[in-house]
């Protein structure tokens, strides 16, 4: 039986990668859940050169109020990942409350020293492949609360050392979250469907090939 379990599960695997591949005749549709380890997530990444050219932030609409309860997408996250509860007052005013930062192994005690990163910054996801999508795409990537890896809280000085960079050329100072953070930025683009850079997709192979190879498991967005 455990033979039968491990050939049923590689078969899946198969079958998930086919669905990931660019061109194939078994094209996912938006709302279908992938699974895969994470290295079989990442070989299954379209590989292309970045363009930058004409993108703006603007072109990103966020920090929306999508399900009109007075909380924008920044406040969602900052209530969803608190550690401890802030109190809430009128217009989603957020006092008191403790937060984790991942990126600099860091505690905050207060949501102004936070900021809410995109792990994919909208650049990089303009550069690969948003530029070719509809505004509404891009707002609901900039405001993507169906994935709790796409959208995190983290001090806003490691924020802004990151600012628009991808792997190639920036990882959190804590040390020990990069495995995380290589496996949940495969898992972000493999949401959205964009592709990876041949600088990007040597410094991911070379994190995760040190890192457990983590199953992946994405509703894809589009």
């Amino acid at each position: 039986m455990r033979s039968t379990a491990v050939r049923t599960a590689a078969a899946l695997s198969a079958l998930a990668a086919l669905l990931l591949i660019p061109g194939t005749a078994h094209a996912a549709d938006p709302g279908d859940t992938i699974a895969l380890p994470v290295r079989d997530a990442l070989a299954a990444l379209p590989v292309q050169d970045e363009d930058r050219t004409g993108y703006e932030r603007t072109k990103f609409r966020h920090w929306i109020d999508a399900d009109r309860d007075g909380c924008s997408t920044r406040a969602e996250v900052l209530l969803a990942e608190a550690v401890t509860a802030p109190e809430q007052s009128a217009g989603c005013q957020l006092t008191g409350g403790s937060w984790y930062s991942p990126y600099d192994d860091a505690y905050f005690t207060a949501a102004r020293a936070l900021d809410i990163d995109h792990l994919v910054p909208l650049a990089e996801a303009w550069d690969s492949g948003a530029s070719a999508w509809t505004p509404k795409e891009r707002e609901a990537y900039a405001n993507d609360l169906g994935d709790d890896r796409a959208l995190i809280a983290v001090s806003a000085t490691s924020n802004r050392s990151k600012s628009d960079q991808d792997l190639a050329t920036w990882q959190p100072p804590a040390v020990g979250y990069r495995c995380t953070y290589a496996t949940d930025w495969v898992a972000v683009k493999t949401r959205w469907q964009l592709a990876i850079d041949p600088a990007e997709q040597t410094a991911l192979t070379g994190i995760l090939d040190s890192c457990p190879n983590s199953p992946v498991e994405v509703a894809l967005a589009r």
